[in-house]
């Protein structure tokens, strides 16, 4: 008889476990609060226009390769993909951007043009990113677990120990002093949700990510990939249901035995929470729970996000599909995410503009503009800073790129912390879960087996590897990996 498993929401990492569950021989059911799946990469429509609620940026393609591989798929068979040029722009100033190519060649020109003999010292940058994208990324994440600390000793990371006990930023400005260079190639690792000082040197493999691999965008956004995972999902047996609320985790003797979901109860073998976990583990009798609340206030989340979605009646100039702007102080924005948590004085942020790159994401000769703000989560959300920030924001987008576009917009909305605590259960309202910080690598992270209730388990962006698409489909993997080793026989 195959043991039932619940999954608690369906996100990248739910659907992927949900994925590796079905074909390992489980019954898979996964319940979504929402009514859509993919967790918090949904997708808002409105007047033909199209916005990727979540996740925007499609890095780390060998990743999706290889989850559909898996199964015997091709990733191509479930979405198309582009890969953008220029991978994005970054804006100093007014008229002052530095486009990064789709290329190492492009982008060493784009530096050396900035800086003479940059390019030099990049390229063995780059190498050692790459070589610690090897060791990271393909080696030690598809095999790490995070239950214990010999799981990160290898050959490999005793020859790479220095890069733990140095940091992204000190790394990185040691060789790179024109600081418009070395905001470049500090920001990958914002993905990681920590600050570049906070970030082991180890992580600049981000920047072959970057770089090396290139930025890419899925064709209808980036939504379709949660289309083309569902698919498989149901393709693999996997059930799919929308519209479910859990309100609690049921034990006995010690055991995980259902859940109470839209006030009736369900007896599965095995619950797996892709959830925000603090949230999983409120769905349990306080005794049952492993992490309490010191310990989730003493921890270093990631960001939350002031979102904007914008639809524009004209076609709008000097901008990228994705376009930063570093015009602000970069350590000072930074300052108010993590040091003191507060709105930012003078916010940096970013722009994506995606029907630049895909006509299926606005109306012919118009323009989907979504706007992001890092905020620090925690921090009060009222309309009124939502509508201050709006305008701040839109003043310096029409220096920067010198045009005009206030009286173009047809509508605007917005998306904030009282969102993603509403729509996710998000802690805090973190839009990317906990930093990956040196204290919060790996096996210190909180696990993905409850070491107090047999039978249940966590996935996701607050446990193993961490925050990022990528790594949401290597935690769905692993987690079913473990189940799998406890419950089959060999």
């Amino acid at each position: 008889m195959r043991e039932k498993i619940a999954i608690i929401g369906s996100g990248f990492s739910s659907l992927s476990a949900s994925c590796y569950l079905s074909k390992a021989g489980f019954d898979v059911t996964i319940l979504e609060k929402n009514n859509s799946f993919g967790g918090r990469a949904r997708q808002f429509k409105k007047d033909g226009f199209t916005f990727d609620i979540g996740p925007s940026w499609y890095w780390m393609p060998d990743i999706f390769e290889n989850f559909f591989n898996d199964f015997n798929e091709k990733r191509e068979s479930f979405y198309d993909l582009e890969k953008l040029d220029p991978a994005y722009e970054v804006y100093f100033g007014p008229n002052d951007s530095i486009k990064i190519g789709d290329s190492l060649e492009k982008i060493f020109d784009a530096f050396e043009k900035e800086e003479k003999g940059s390019s030099l010292k990049l390229k063995k940058f780059i190498k050692k990113c790459e070589s610690n994208y090897d060791i990271a990324v393909r080696k030690l994440l598809p095999k790490m677990p995070g239950i214990s600390p010999i799981e990160l000793i290898t050959k490999e990371t005793i020859l790479k120990f220095k890069y733990f006990l140095t940091n992204i930023k000190t790394e990185v400005e040691r060789d790179f002093k024109n600081p418009k260079l070395s905001q470049i190639l500090q920001f990958p690792v914002l993905f990681l949700g920590a600050k570049p000082s906070d970030t082991p040197a180890f992580y600049n493999f981000m920047n072959y990510a970057d770089f090396g691999l290139g930025t890419w965008h899925p064709k209808k956004g980036m939504y379709s990939i949660v289309e083309g995972m569902v698919k498989l999902a149901k393709k693999l047996g996997v059930k799919l249901k929308k519209n479910i609320t859990v309100s609690e985790i049921l034990v006995s003797n010690k055991q995980a035995t259902g859940l109470i979901a839209n006030g009736q109860k369900y007896v599965f073998d095995i619950i797996l929470s892709g959830a925000d976990y603090a949230h999983s583990e409120s769905l349990l009798n306080k005794k049952y729970r492993v992490y309490n609340n010191k310990y989730w206030l003493n921890k270093t989340f990631a960001p939350s996000s002031l979102l904007f979605f914008i639809g524009l009646d004209k076609k709008i100039k000097n901008v990228s599909h994705h376009t930063l702007f570093f015009d602000g102080n970069f350590d000072e924005h930074a300052k108010s995410i993590y040091d003191n948590p507060e709105w930012p004085k003078n916010p940096l942020f970013y722009c994506n503009f995606p029907s630049i790159s895909d006509p299926h994401m606005a109306p012919k000769n118009k323009e989907a503009c979504f706007i992001l703000i890092p905020l620090a989560p925690g921090i009060k959300d009222s309309k009124s800073e939502r509508e201050k920030y709006f305008k701040i924001v839109l003043k310096r987008l029409e220096s920067l790129t010198n045009q005009k576009i206030e009286d173009s917009i047809l509508f605007k909305e917005s998306y904030c912390l009282n969102e993603f605590i509403n729509d996710y259960n998000s802690y805090k309202g973190n839009a990317y879960g906990m930093a990956n910080t040196l204290m919060q690598t790996a096996f210190l992270r909180p696990k993905l087996k409850s070491k107090k209730v047999d039978n249940l388990f966590f996935t996701g962006q607050l446990t193993v590897p961490g925050p990022g698409v990528p790594p949401a489909l290597i935690s769905g993997k692993l987690v079913s990996k473990i189940i799998e080793d406890q419950y089959l026989e060999v």
